[in-house]
């Protein structure tokens, strides 16, 4: 018996040595590190920042991620504190509950648990409103982000910066860990001709940093002129995953359920925008990939012959629930993580992508929205070409490398840092506005410079104090109003004593190019396509009429330049669309049911108006 217990006891110390198998360096990982205890931002700002809210009006933007170490909600923590006075609620992509699906209009509404008005930043608008920040003197951002630059969150933080500099909010983000790491940087650097809900921020594919790093480096590189301030993590590391980190994990939205998931999205999410498969509608997207016309076995081998650093696959097969391939049966493969801090996510999903569309080319369609996905839009050519995984991922290299020295590398908050940089020091900020400056020739636009100094002060600036600089550009600045003689583009910048903001300015005449409408279940949508992104334009209202207007226009592509009426026959609030040029401006007329109430939700290079039913 004794002899039997010694060979027990040598067969377990064998297992946990090597019985975990691939798996074995994460489980030691995680072993080694599990007495790391972070502090997200929210504890930071209730330990050591609440003066930062003294006497103000709090609006919170949030989601299920938001909690402590406890699972406390920061909206439970804020509303319960007797010197906090939590005032609205803000809800990105999936709502401030988390249980709406991706790409769903999300609604306002008034929530149960506190009687607090909760805005949708993802419905109707994506930017706060005048209306929403009404009773709102500081905007607090606590959302997890998952490292990639096609998840929604951080462009909502984008977005409530613009709102907080055009209306003099402040804005502070309380800061979290980004799971996948702070180390890494990988794929191309977003084309401006490859955006969508994006708008003027431009990322690569694992942008490598964390909220408030990426809110600190958009307030300085554009020139936005936000009383920002940043509630920093405590014992974060650039070199932790979120296993790390030892807090507790929520899921961030309905389709990434686990770890796994968060991390691998980054680099799966490259298979989505074709005929493959993220495993959405399943128990393991983005873990999983395919096509009802792949070969499992066959992808796992080639897979696992490219020794992709970091992951393992195994065939796999699945038949998912909801989306993409619903109900039917498709084949592809796991990945499995065994060493997450050497994964190269981009090259994984690029040469998931390759070795699919190899198994049968004809089986395998691109869709126009794969730029958007990718952010370069010389890549899907590429893809559809057969160039090389690794010619495809030397084609950006140069400008990703630039990006990450000259501006990434001036904003990190948490080391280790990389050779040769410095953690970033608070430094003034100045803003020129409006943040977009698009004009017609002779079109008069005033323009105003706000900032802050590097102690959060707000800086009183003497417009004529401002000295101005034309970049590209025919025209001139006289009094802080621009007028520009002709269609161009360029840089508008702004000098104030050793401060310095610029704003790329767009020249051309507003031109219509095409009414589209279209109906949904609570609202028609008007869609007035333009050549160019137009924030000059007004609204009015008249008896049973909408009139858009458009200064400085003209009309063009497939409407008649001399205008017309478009019938519309199936929509209960609007009954017809003329279009018209009237003393140099572009006219739009909606024959609408009555006092109708409308939205209009902001896009790029567009118009739109939701007309609600």
């Amino acid at each position: 018996m004794k002899r039997r217990h010694i060979l027990v006891l040598c067969f377990v110390l064998l297992f946990s040595l090597f019985g975990g198998g691939s798996n074995h360096r994460v489980e030691a990982s995680q072993t080694s590190k599990k007495k790391a205890s972070v502090k997200p931002g929210v504890e930071v700002l209730m330990e050591d920042h609440l003066d930062w809210l003294e006497g103000k009006r709090v609006g919170l933007i949030t989601n299920p991620t938001g909690v402590d170490h406890e699972l406390n909600s920061t909206i439970d923590l804020l509303y319960e504190h007797p010197d906090v006075n939590l005032t609205a609620l803000f809800g990105a992509e999936h709502g401030i509950r988390g249980d709406q699906e991706a790409g769903e209009y999300v609604e306002s509404y008034i929530d149960e648990e506190t009687g607090l008005p909760v805005y949708s930043l993802y419905g109707s608008t994506w930017k706060p409103t005048e209306e929403m920040l009404e009773e709102v003197d500081v905007l607090l951002f606590d959302i997890q982000d998952i490292g990639s630059n096609v998840y929604t969150y951080i462009y909502t933080l984008g977005f409530a910066m613009e709102a907080a500099g055009e209306m003099d909010k402040e804005l502070i983000v309380l800061d979290r860990p980004n799971p996948i790491g702070g180390e890494r940087v990988e794929g191309p650097l977003r084309s401006a001709d490859a955006v969508s809900f994006m708008g003027r921020f431009l990322l690569p594919v694992r942008h490598g940093m964390t909220p408030g790093e990426l809110a600190t480096m958009w307030n300085h590189e554009y020139s936005m002129g936000v009383d920002l301030k940043v509630a920093e993590m405590k014992g974060w590391k650039r070199d932790m995953h979120f296993e790390d980190t030892g807090l507790p994990w929520i899921l961030p939205s309905p389709n990434i359920p686990t770890q796994e998931s968060a991390y691998l999205y980054a680099g799966t999410e490259l298979v989505d925008d074709t005929t493959l498969s993220t495993g959405l509608g399943t128990t393991k997207p983005f873990e999983q990939v395919g096509a009802p016309w792949i070969d499992a076995e066959a992808l796992a081998e080639e897979m696992k012959s490219r020794e992709l650093a970091g992951v393992n696959f195994r065939p796999a097969y699945y038949t998912p629930m909801f989306g993409k391939y619903e109900g039917e049966r498709v084949a592809g493969v796991q990945v499995h993580i065994t060493d997450p801090s050497s994964i190269n996510l981009v090259a994984l999903g690029l040469h998931l992508v390759d070795a699919m569309r190899d198994q049968n080319p004809e089986e395998f369609e691109m869709t126009a929205s794969y730029t958007n996905l990718i952010g370069d839009p010389e890549v899907p050519q590429m893809i559809l070409d057969d160039m090389p995984v690794s010619e495809i991922m030397a084609s950006w290299k140069e400008k990703q490398q630039e990006w990450v020295s000259e501006v990434r590398n001036q904003y990190l908050m948490y080391g280790p840092y990389p050779k040769g940089v410095k953690p970033y020091k608070k430094q003034a900020v100045l803003g020129i506005f409006p943040l977009d400056l698009t004009a017609a020739p002779g079109e008069p636009v005033d323009l105003t410079v706000k900032g802050y100094d590097k102690n959060g002060e707000k800086m009183t600036i003497a417009q004529e104090d401002v000295d101005w600089e034309l970049e590209g550009l025919d025209g001139n600045i006289e009094n802080g109003t621009f007028i520009a003689d002709q269609d161009g583009s360029g840089i508008v910048r702004a000098f104030y004593q050793k401060l310095t903001a610029e704003r790329p300015a767009v020249i051309s005449t507003p031109l219509l190019e095409n009414i589209r409408f279209g109906l949904q279940s609570g609202y028609s949508r008007v869609v007035l396509d333009l050549n160019k992104t137009t924030t000059n334009y007004e609204i009015e209202r008249g008896e049973d009429r909408l009139f858009i207007k458009v200064p400085y226009g003209g009309i063009q592509g497939q409407l008649d330049p001399n205008g017309g009426s478009i019938q519309i026959n199936n929509s209960p609030v609007l009954s017809q669309i003329d279009y018209y040029t009237e003393e140099d401006s572009i006219v739009v007329e909606l024959h609408v049911d009555g006092d109708v109430a409308y939205e209009t939700p902001g896009f790029s290079s567009r118009i739109v108006v939701d007309l609600q039913h």
